[in-house]
């Protein structure tokens, strides 16, 4: 109990590490975020975006007001995120970051220092193979994707699932987690954006 007769829930936490999955649709993602939650050390949660969309009533709506609910569920989904770290958990977040409100709205929201960015990467044909095989996604859905979700270019760490396996992807997150440097990507990205400079070696 605080001087003032506040309860309080225990020690201040610094909050929980997001590993932040970022790539095109079919890329692997979510199959690395399966490994991860395998491998990992601490208890975490697989919080992918695929999850909110799939809650949403399936009642047909006007293009107009779908476009609203749409870009209403990625913010509800990156405070849902935001959430769970705040609460001391640790999250993986499998994201499509197409459009690049998006990514500014994580920055606002997440605290920087516990973020892992890591970028997905697969070739244009694999993707499009990945669709072919996968068919529930829209044809060059993927292809579409590519120019703008690694448009920031700037990550902690990258993987390539046309080249490694979503268990190597996952080690290889695993030991960099381990001795990550600092700055991490996220706050590099918010110092770009207030227009600070790097501090000289």
């Amino acid at each position: 109990m605080t001087p003032g007769g506040r309860h309080t829930d225990g020690p201040a936490r610094r909050g929980g590490l997001i590993i932040f999955l970022n790539g095109t649709s079919s890329s692997g993602k979510s199959s690395i975020a399966v490994e991860l939650l395998r491998i990992l050390d601490e208890p975490s949660f697989h919080m992918p975006v695929d999850a909110f969309h799939a809650m949403r009533t399936r009642q047909e709506l006007p293009p107009e007001r779908l476009a609203t609910v749409l870009h209403n569920t990625w913010r509800g989904y990156h405070r849902a995120i935001a959430g769970m770290a705040s609460a001391g958990n640790n999250v993986v977040m499998d994201h499509v970051l197409s459009a690049e409100w998006r990514l500014r709205d994580c920055l606002d929201l997440f605290v920087p220092q516990n973020v892992v960015f890591v970028g997905v990467h697969c070739a244009r044909a694999e993707l499009e193979r990945r669709e072919r095989e996968r068919g529930d996604r829209p044809t060059g859905l993927a292809a579409r994707q590519l120019e703008q979700v690694h448009a920031h270019g700037l990550y902690d760490i990258e993987c390539d699932t046309g080249r490694a396996d979503p268990l190597r992807c996952a080690a290889r997150i695993k030991e960099f987690i381990a001795d990550r440097p600092t700055p991490t990507a996220f706050q590099q990205l918010i110092d770009k954006r207030r227009g600070l400079r790097p501090p000289a070696d």
